[in-house]
């Protein structure tokens, strides 16, 4: 069992930015591929952004590419999600997640194991 605790969200005007980190328990974290979704009211879950276990391989949905950044630091067992340029339409729930899979689709939320509780993101215009 992985425990996920996000935090760092927060009320953001547009144009600005947030960055959000998650903290994973255990000590395989380096083991494990991660990943941010998130929710917007009324809407699905969406991939936002994904990691390889050394950090060196990173995965962007289009509508964040060039405005986030995903990175890690195995020696904390934390993953973070640097947000710039933020829009209203960033607005969700963020959730960070687990994979112990391998050679999974991970920009599909079926390939995570383990979720956050997740932490808000508003983007006021």
């Amino acid at each position: 069992q992985v425990q996920l605790v996000e935090s760092g969200g927060g009320l953001v005007q547009a144009g600005g930015s947030l960055r959000l980190s998650c903290a994973a328990s255990g000590r395989s974290f380096s083991t494990y591929v991660m990943g941010w979704f998130r929710q917007a009211p009324g809407k699905e879950r969406e991939f936002v952004a994904a990691i390889s276990t050394s950090g060196g391989v990173t995965y962007y949905a289009d509508s964040v590419k060039g405005r986030f950044t995903i990175f890690r630091d195995n020696a904390k067992n934390t993953v973070y999600l640097q947000m710039n340029s933020l829009k209203p339409e960033d607005t969700a729930v963020y959730y960070c997640a687990v994979s112990t899979k391998y050679d999974a689709s991970y920009r599909r939320g079926w390939a995570y194991d383990y979720w956050g509780q997740g932490t808000q993101v508003t983007v006021s215009s």
